[in-house]
């Protein structure tokens, strides 16, 4: 997935810069929070009441970025245990949308340093932070646990020097953010516990 031509620009960026996109993201979670209260507390069975917390996610389009954003998150009636459904709006402590985090980290492997300093302007992201998101997509990612219980989904395998474009590619979708949205899906358990990608507020 390379993006050198002109003429690819704005439909890539479309949907990191679309609100209806984010909004149809919340609903994926909202869907999914509903399914994992439904089930009640895993560790005693109680009910799950809601225990919502608010964040601030970046990259987005600015008007969407300024309104209340929560991770959907639940804690047992009687037990007091937190259960957290996975995300496809938030990707670990990371302060960027997931799908930010994916699809600017796609394309700016296959920009060079004048578009990637457009990309950046264009969702707020700056260059290092880019720099270090695809470090970590080709050390800690490709290396940690998820994917290396995940990667055998895949065949022929998924290039990973390429990841995380040659992972999008794998899905199927009639447009690159019908391919993003199903990326996130693969990606959400990554939204909680150790496996998730560790925020570095310092270096913001």
């Amino acid at each position: 997935m390379v993006y050198d031509d002109k003429r690819d620009t704005p439909m890539c960026h479309s949907a990191l810069l679309d609100a209806k996109f984010f909004e149809f993201l919340e609903r994926i979670d909202e869907d999914e929070a509903a399914r994992t209260r439904a089930g009640g507390c895993p560790v005693c069975g109680c009910r799950l009441d809601s225990a919502r917390y608010p964040r601030k996610p970046r990259g987005g389009p600015r008007d969407f970025d300024e309104q209340p954003h929560y991770r959907l998150s639940f804690c047992g009636a009687i037990c007091r245990n937190r259960t957290t459904p996975v995300s496809v709006c938030f990707l670990g402590r990371r302060v960027y949308w997931a799908g930010v985090v994916v699809l600017a980290t796609a394309l700016r492997s296959g920009l060079n340093d004048r578009r990637g300093q457009q990309l950046s302007r264009l969702i707020g992201v700056p260059k290092r932070t880019l720099k270090r998101w695809r470090t970590w997509w080709l050390n800690d990612f490709v290396d940690g646990p998820f994917w290396k219980n995940a990667r055998a989904q895949f065949m022929p395998p998924v290039e990973t020097a390429a990841i995380p474009a040659s992972l999008i590619e794998r899905f199927c979708g009639s447009d690159l953010s019908q391919q993003l949205v199903a990326a996130l899906r693969f990606l959400a358990p990554l939204s909680k516990g150790r496996c998730s990608i560790q925020e570095h507020p310092q270096k913001m």
